[in-house]
């Protein structure tokens, strides 16, 4: 299993995020349903190595948080663009989470993350992009704010190679709350009530 730790966002915030797609040529865009924040990388691990990241993860206690979306940027390696990212605005209890998730795996067994925590959600890959038209891209939508996200839970996710690109599955969702609250498989929490 191709494994991760990401919060996911609100509907409204991942609409938000598809009205910047497009005007970039040769820009390879995350769908919607892709965003999220990732808060560690796993990678591939076998069935039991799963389970200690579940069992890991159940462990860890923290409380809810609002978070904010805020401004965009490029990453390059080897002097190339190679994505297009919208930023968070500075939010300790983020970084204690993602902090806490470390720890909780790296007692499980995974080597140390060697990156330093840059909190983001990918929007679109851009090697094949012109970097001019990224750059104007970045600087006509550097105003971007997202309205204030409740983080209520954390999710362990499983990518998928599909055709056109990996599909992600969030497969176990971690409440943030008071100590005792248990995890919840994704498809036994309560559906989220319809606006009236």
């Amino acid at each position: 299993m191709r494994l991760f730790v990401a919060l996911g966002l609100p509907t409204t915030v991942s609409a938000q995020l598809a009205g910047l797609i497009g005007g970039i040529p040769g820009a390879r865009w995350v769908p919607p349903e892709n965003h999220h924040l990732t808060l560690r990388f796993i990678g591939e691990v076998e069935p039991w190595r799963a389970e200690e990241v579940d069992e890991a993860l159940a462990g860890i206690r923290a409380r809810p948080f609002d978070l904010t979306l805020h401004g965009l940027g490029l990453f390059e390696k080897a002097g190339r663009i190679n994505a297009l990212w919208v930023g968070v605005e500075r939010c300790d209890a983020l970084h204690r989470l993602q902090a806490k998730i470390e720890t909780a795996l790296q007692r499980v067994g995974l080597e140390p993350e060697r990156r330093r925590f840059a909190p983001h959600i990918t929007l679109a890959r851009t090697e094949r992009a012109a970097p001019d038209k990224l750059i104007g891209f970045v600087q006509a939508h550097n105003l971007f704010r997202s309205p204030v996200m409740r983080v209520e839970e954390f999710c362990l996710y499983s990518s998928k190679l599909g055709k056109e690109q990996a599909v992600y599955v969030p497969e176990v969702a971690y409440p943030l709350a008071s100590p005792g609250s248990a995890p919840v498989a994704w498809d036994d929490r309560d559906p989220a009530p319809v606006p009236g």
